[in-house]
């Protein structure tokens, strides 16, 4: 019999962690003044955020908050099934679905909540569900917990998928599941092919945009907009708040069939507590200042061009060709921690991005530019970026030797 107890369990666990260089910690913010952040008595640029607007601070959205909590309070007090859904609540999703141009929506309190609870609402056992490899792990976790039948399709590869689909049993659901943007890589999933696909096996399609929404396509709707497609009954689109619409929060759009079955089967959305007022009352009123500022976009766009081109002045190459998550391959998770702390070193706040988040040999530093961001700023992060290529070759020729 062993006589390891639970705590020795938890210890040689930690530190086999340790050892593989995979080891997390949190690092608290102390505070936040635009792209610059206090962390440990430093003042470090911050180049691994997702408020790709700069929306956070944005006075119009704080004002509403605080509206929210002097009217509602701070809190709701129930599940939105008992008693939790106020009148903010119905709004804003009719307001989602106009956005999304889509029959109906539902508000969750997180985007990972939202993504669990489409596919468990909608997929149960004997279902069948095709899911590209780098989807996101609130994706990869709620494909497990539907006990769905799961095929993995080779990343953004629209003929695997349509392979697998025709592999489905006859008269289940089935679901192929996609990133819009994929969270780190930057890149975009081919959504006409993918919605063929659906449509010829009667599939719906799931497009988690998390990463688009507010960015991508001329109004900001998403990937879908971008891509020219029109809202249909065989999508699904999955967005958040929390990334460039500045708030929290996560939403589904769909036709009033598949929400009014997440209402009846989605346990994360069922067993919460509704979300308080006043991320309801912040959450409206991004959707209105990305419509009333097209300018913050287009700033954007432009940002991202300007450090993307001085990024292959010095060398660096990058798996995305637009938008704003910008991924600088390491490999080895030992050097790309490295990397982040001679970036750390250099001012620049970019933590390494290792696995499981990413597959093994492919750690990374995931940067990320916002329209908040200033031009000598992308300068500054791309002269440290240098400065710790060139610690790093140091540190590798002593080695050497």
């Amino acid at each position: 019999m062993s006589n390891y107890g639970a705590s020795d369990i938890l210890i040689r666990r930690l530190a086999d962690i340790r050892s593989m260089g995979l080891e997390r910690r949190l690092v608290p913010i102390k505070s936040f003044e635009g792209t610059w952040v206090m962390v440990e008595g430093r003042r470090l640029l911050l180049m691994a955020g997702n408020d790709y607007l700069g929306l956070t601070g944005h006075p119009r959205l704080k004002e509403a908050a605080l509206r929210a909590v002097e009217a509602f309070g701070t809190g709701t007090g129930s599940s939105r099934l008992i008693c939790g859904t106020h009148c903010i609540h119905s709004i804003i999703e009719e307001e989602i679905a106009r956005f999304a141009r889509s029959e109906a929506a539902l508000f969750f309190n997180t985007g990972y909540m939202a993504n669990l609870g489409a596919v468990t609402g909608l997929a149960r056992p004997g279902d069948y569900i095709v899911s590209d490899e780098f989807n996101h792990a609130s994706i990869i976790d709620a494909c497990r917990l539907s006990r769905a039948a799961v095929k993995v399709y080779p990343h953004r590869d629209a003929e695997a998928a349509l392979d697998l689909l025709s592999k489905a049993p006859r008269d289940c659901l089935k679901l192929l599941v996609t990133e819009g943007v994929f969270s780190m890589d930057g890149d975009e999933a081919p959504l006409p092919d993918l919605l063929e696909a659906a449509r010829i096996h009667k599939a719906i399609l799931m497009v988690d945009d998390a990463h688009a929404v507010g960015v991508r396509g001329p109004g900001g709707r998403g990937t879908w907009e971008e891509m020219g497609l029109s809202p249909c009954p065989e999508l699904v689109l999955i967005g958040t708040f929390s990334k460039a619409l500045g708030g929290t929060g996560g939403f589904v759009a769909a036709c009033s069939e598949v929400i009014n079955s997440l209402v009846n089967n989605a346990r994360p959305f069922i067993y919460t507590t509704a979300p308080p007022p006043s991320q309801i009352a912040a959450a409206r009123e991004s959707l209105r200042v990305i419509g009333e500022e097209p300018e913050r976009r287009e700033r954007l766009e432009a940002l991202c061009g300007h450090f993307r081109e001085r990024l292959m002045e010095e060398g660096f190459e990058t798996t995305s060709a637009s938008g704003p998550i910008i991924p600088i391959l390491i490999g080895d998770a030992g050097d790309a921690l490295a990397m982040a702390a001679a970036l750390l070193e250099n001012g620049v706040l970019a933590p390494a991005v290792r696995p499981p988040t990413v597959p093994k040999g492919s750690s990374r530093l995931r940067l990320t530019v916002t329209a908040s961001h200033r031009i000598e700023e992308l300068d500054q992060a791309v002269e440290a970026l240098c400065l710790a290529r060139e610690a790093m070759e140091c540190q590798r020729h002593q080695a050497y030797l």
